[in-house]
């Protein structure tokens, strides 16, 4: 049996128990990124990493807040809307329909 040597050690010797550690980082960082490209293109959006790119995103939450992330080529803006905020006068556009599978259509006036 060989017998190792407090001489022999280096700092890039395997036993080490930090270097896994760093390898576990590395993999756990792969897959983050990798899990965020899945996201983004699992929802469409992979627009939001193009440079000169315009996207906006509604969400709403419970209590009928809105939400609207609008992206417009390098600049990004978050706006917070409720009810009594979106209400007022304004020119009829259009009209949304959503279908039966959940989608929605919208048709603008002519």
């Amino acid at each position: 049996m060989r017998r190792l040597s407090v001489d022999s050690w280096s700092p890039g010797d395997a036993s080490d128990p930090m270097s896994a550690v760093a390898n576990l980082l590395d993999i756990f960082l792969v897959f983050i990124v990798a899990l965020m490209v899945s996201f983004l293109s699992a929802f469409q959006l992979q627009d939001l990493l193009a440079r000169d790119s315009s996207v906006t995103v509604m969400k709403q939450s419970a209590d009928g807040e809105v939400t609207l992330v609008i992206k417009q080529a390098r600049k990004i803006q978050v706006v917070k809307m409720t009810k009594t905020e979106a209400e007022g006068k304004g020119v009829r556009l259009g009209v949304a329909y959503r279908l039966e599978d959940g989608s929605m259509v919208y048709m603008p006036d002519e």
